[in-house]
């Protein structure tokens, strides 16, 4: 198997742990490292100190992303930085016929689901979303028994999904906290769960009615110790005064497992941009909803309830999912963090006319749940065989989590129902395209 050559775009916290590192490591025979991009050259130094194996790499500013193809041929481009810039880099690499893996969400809105689309259409290249959470052996475990029938036809489901006051503050610390750039927790962290949905049900969203809010944070936040914009944890005067700062920290140091993927709450200003990941979580700038609830319905009669709160005291979710002939039926609370004891996750099956079973999935070392390794696996080996042959999800399972996160936003603020299509709704040429089809 020849190495495959990589330019990576936006050289995050995600792109060091969730590529680099594998790559140089687990899969360096089959994949090279050609090329970085990224609007802060504070992040190239940051990653030539952890990763010294490629600290002759090219380095690349946003604009000069045709130099750097032009430069390094690479055969993929990973796009791993803020969501905002997502749309940018994978319609140029599609245009370029080149493979394109993106973190999650795709893009950040419907016009660039369109556009994204609209270029993967006509594109010899492949678009791969990194949605990791498929792989979790307990979800890979649920849609073997959705797709064999074990439920039936599904009917509705219910899946309600939880953040604790570690991992759902730090959304509103970080760039994730503006919708300009996240396009809001509805598409950033939504799409995750969407996406679960519509794969594990094989259907399509049509339609979503949602309501949101920002209860905890921003500058009304109850818990707020004192409305002043422009503090950061690092340096604010008041933080012991601030639950949710004392809750995950000492005077001397944070308290969290060491193996926390999430960036320090005392992190400092980083490279020429000055970016803080510990930007004051009521701070009056922050302009998305931190809870809601939302129906979406599909186009072969499912109907799912959903919720997301990003301010609790555990971390987990809860799914039902309810069909012709049974229940499924699954609570995971992530105990990293839990302040109480915790059991491992199962799933219980109730067929409609008969006695529960309850179905034991042998757990997997590694990031969520599991998850991880095997993308990466399928991502730099190609498929497992012994996987869903649907797992690797493309352009348009991509486009249509981030649709139902848009329509979930817009209808919480519009109190009115938002049709997929109504999103997708351009003009366009005769010739039909990816999101024409999309829409039908």
């Amino acid at each position: 198997m020849a190495k495959k050559r990589y330019a990576i775009c936006g050289v995050s916290t995600r792109a060091n742990g969730m590529f680099i590192r594998p790559m140089l490591d687990t899969f360096q025979p089959h994949c090279e490292i050609v090329g970085l991009l990224d609007a802060d050259p504070g992040r190239f130094a940051n990653c030539f100190r952890k990763f010294p194996a490629i600290s002759g790499a090219p380095t690349y500013m946003p604009d000069q992303f045709d130099r750097m193809i032009q430069e390094t041929k690479p055969d993929v481009v990973i796009v791993a930085g803020p969501d905002h810039t997502h749309a940018d880099y994978i319609v140029q690499a599609l245009q370029r016929d080149l493979d394109v893996i993106s973190e999650k969400p795709m893009v950040t809105s419907s016009a660039d689901c369109r556009r994204v689309l609209e270029a993967q259409s006509h594109s010899k290249g492949k678009l791969t979303v990194a949605f990791n959470y498929r792989y979790n052996p307990i979800h890979t475990r649920i849609k073997e028994l959705v797709r064999d029938g074990r439920i039936g036809t599904v009917t509705t489901i219910d899946l309600n999904w939880y953040l604790d006051t570690y991992h759902g503050a730090s959304y509103f610390k970080r760039w994730n906290r503006k919708r300009s750039a996240s396009g809001g927790l509805s598409v950033h962290k939504s799409t995750h769960h969407i996406d679960l949905v519509n794969w594990w049900i094989g259907q399509k969203p049509v339609e979503a009615f949602a309501y949101g809010a920002l209860h905890y944070f921003g500058p009304q936040g109850e818990l707020n110790p004192l409305k002043e914009d422009g503090r950061y944890c690092g340096t604010c005067r008041v933080k012991r005064d601030c639950a949710y700062y004392a809750r995950w920290s000492s005077r001397s140091k944070i308290i969290v497992p060491e193996d926390d993927h999430l960036s320090n709450m005392d992190a400092v200003p980083g490279g020429a941009s000055g970016y803080r990941a510990d930007a004051c979580i009521f701070d009056s700038e922050i302009d998305i909803e931190d809870a809601y609830a939302a129906v979406v319905k599909y186009d072969r009669g499912a109907m799912l309830s959903y919720s997301v709160n990003f301010s609790l005291p555990y971390e987990g979710y809860r799914l039902a999912i309810n069909g012709t002939k049974g229940r499924i039926e699954t609570m995971e609370v992530m105990s990293g963090r839990a302040a109480f004891p915790t059991s491992g996750q199962t799933i219980d099956y109730f067929p409609l006319f008969g006695g529960k079973e309850t179905i034991h999935v042998v757990p997997r070392p590694g990031g969520h749940g599991g998850g991880d390794p095997l993308l990466l696996e399928d991502l730099f080996l190609g498929p497992d065989p012994g996987l869903p042959d649907d797992i690797l999800a493309g352009a348009e399972a991509g486009a249509l989590s981030v649709l139902t996160g848009e329509a979930i936003w817009k209808s919480a603020h519009s109190g009115r129902p938002v049709r997929i299509s109504e999103l997708l709704a351009c003009e366009c040429s005769e010739e039909e395209t990816g999101w024409q089809k999309l829409s039908r």
